[in-house]
């Protein structure tokens, strides 16, 4: 059985690659490589912030860590935050960064809109960014790793790298079309995966 599901993780990783070089010939200006041109689509744009917000941590440790009482518990405060968030905050953040000077990140976002012209906002913003989202995305690579050596026996630091190398290189090389894309499709992975399970 290990064999057949090797193949298969090798293949998914070779199509997100795929979609990186399909978005990186889509990407003319840097709006489209940071946002997507501002024409992503509702499904898209909800699976893709769903599967980013709820990934690794949630299907490889709440849900076995803690058990399914609460793990539902969990779940009801996420969908209750996500609702609120794209309800309050989400539509006016995006008509709010096309008025200051089309902002492209929320650092840029913040510079612009309080007229910040020594650029602390963004200083201070892009260092809370960078502390809490390396550690987002090191617990992703570190669930890759331990996905590799529990499953096929793998070396845990050498899956952890390759799997890395294929995220940094779709991202990079595809942006956000391709993160969205793929993050799509592990959303609607995890989904499926959740249901089957809990059936």
């Amino acid at each position: 059985m290990k064999t057949p599901i090797l193949i298969a993780m090798i293949a998914y990783m070779a199509m997100v690659v795929y979609i990186g070089v399909i978005y990186s010939k889509k990407n003319k200006t840097s709006e489209d490589y940071f946002l997507g041109g501002r024409g992503l689509g509702p499904w898209v744009t909800a699976m893709s912030a769903e599967a980013s917000d709820m990934s690794s941590w949630l299907l490889m440790g709440l849900a076995y860590a803690s058990g399914f009482s609460q793990a539902g518990w969990t779940a009801i405060g996420l969908i209750l935050g996500t609702y609120l968030n794209w309800k309050i905050v989400a539509k006016r953040l995006r008509r709010y960064t096309e008025v200051s000077n089309n902002s492209i990140t929320v650092p840029d976002f913040f510079s612009n809109r309080f007229k910040d012209e020594k650029k602390i906002l963004m200083f201070v913003s892009s260092i809370m960014i960078l502390i809490c989202f390396t550690v987002y995305t090191a617990s992703g690579f570190a669930a890759c790793g331990t996905l590799f050596n529990s499953v096929f026996g793998l070396n845990y630091q050498a899956s952890m790298i390759a799997c890395a190398a294929v995220i940094v290189i779709y991202t990079s090389i595809g942006g956000f079309l391709a993160a969205s894309t793929t993050d799509l499709i592990q959303g609607l992975l995890m989904s499926f995966a959740i249901v089957t399970v809990l059936i």
